[in-house]
């Protein structure tokens, strides 16, 4: 019998007990899967960093915290934590976010917004230029960036993508380090932001950053709040060089209500809506790697602890 601890929030368990017993059954796995397990009996640990379980020395025997979240900036610098960790690559939530991101994308090549807000008897001619006159780049390539471009250059669009790693990928123009970042930017005339929260990418959107986009450069950010230094987006909003932000996550949440990204009107306030972990699609991928370490292979998704994902 393989001991499973779940800990999260209450009514994740709601959510998440029949898709993980589901999952576990369909891989014939004999598991215990509990929220009250002690210490000393848990064999590996299905995870949320807003959980109660913060100290996993008593852990001795665990052999694994598998997290729900892709985001791991949470809990990588938790010094108790030992044991290896996995982030979760979901199905389901890279879907949502492809579909996210080309859907704003397509919503301001279109110039959608223009048509959507302006309902008043004004005949308002705009004709987009076609993809290929419209330059997208994504900053970060993992998972989720990589198939965010993928989509997009599908589509036809000339996609740059910039990770701090070397990447390849066909039809995708892809840099990294500091040189190519400036590059990056300076070919956006959208940009996408999918980078991890690390010490490395904290406000990597700042003054400077910004000016080298190229002017009236539209920004959308499914990734982390704090890769934008607030203050300095506001300004070039105000001065014209960033055209329009479309932002989903922030450092605060929910963003508070006097904040100023909610009365600016060059800002489009999303609640933290771009891509969501599946319960059924994630709990197959909890169930695979319980599945894969128990038959003494590698467990997937491993997260750098070094990197900060």
């Amino acid at each position: 019998m393989i001991n499973v601890l779940f800990a999260a929030r209450p009514e994740r368990w709601t959510t998440y007990e029949a898709p993980l017993k589901a999952a576990f059954q369909e891989l014939a796995l004999e598991v215990n899967l509990r929220t009250d397990l002690a210490p000393q009996e848990v064999d590996y640990i299905v995870y949320a960093p807003n959980s109660e379980v913060q100290d996993f020395g008593p852990y001795t025997d665990c052999k694994a915290v598998l997290n729900l979240w892709a985001g791991v900036e949470a809990i990588t610098g938790n010094q108790t934590l030992t044991q290896p960790l996995a982030r979760m690559v979901d199905y389901g939530l890279t879907q949502g976010m492809i579909e996210w991101v080309t859907g704003h994308v397509l919503r301001h090549h279109l110039g959608m917004d223009l048509h959507i807000t302006g309902q008043d008897g004004d005949w308002r001619t705009f004709v987009p230029p076609l993809a290929e006159d419209r330059r997208v780049t994504i900053l970060g390539l993992g998972e989720l960036g990589m198939a965010c471009a993928n989509a997009l250059a599908g589509l036809g669009f000339p996609v740059t993508g910039w990770s701090r790693s070397a990447k390849t990928a066909e039809g995708i123009t892809c840099l990294n380090g500091p040189g190519g970042l400036t590059e990056a930017l300076a070919t956006a005339d959208i940009l996408v932001l999918l980078l991890p929260n690390t010490p490395a990418t904290t406000n990597i959107l700042n003054h400077e950053t910004l000016s080298q986009l190229p002017k009236g450069a539209v920004i959308i950010n499914p990734g982390r709040g704090q890769l934008i230094d607030d203050d300095a987006l506001l300004t070039a909003l105000d001065c014209g060089q960033v055209g329009h932000a479309t932002l989903d996550v922030f450092r605060v949440e929910p963003l508070p209500k006097d904040h100023p990204y909610w009365a600016h009107p060059n800002v489009t306030v999303t609640p933290h809506i771009a891509s969501e972990t599946r319960p059924v699609s994630a709990s197959r991928v909890i169930a695979q790697n319980i599945r894969r370490c128990e038959d003494g292979e590698p467990l997937l998704y491993l997260v750098d602890r070094a990197a900060g994902y």
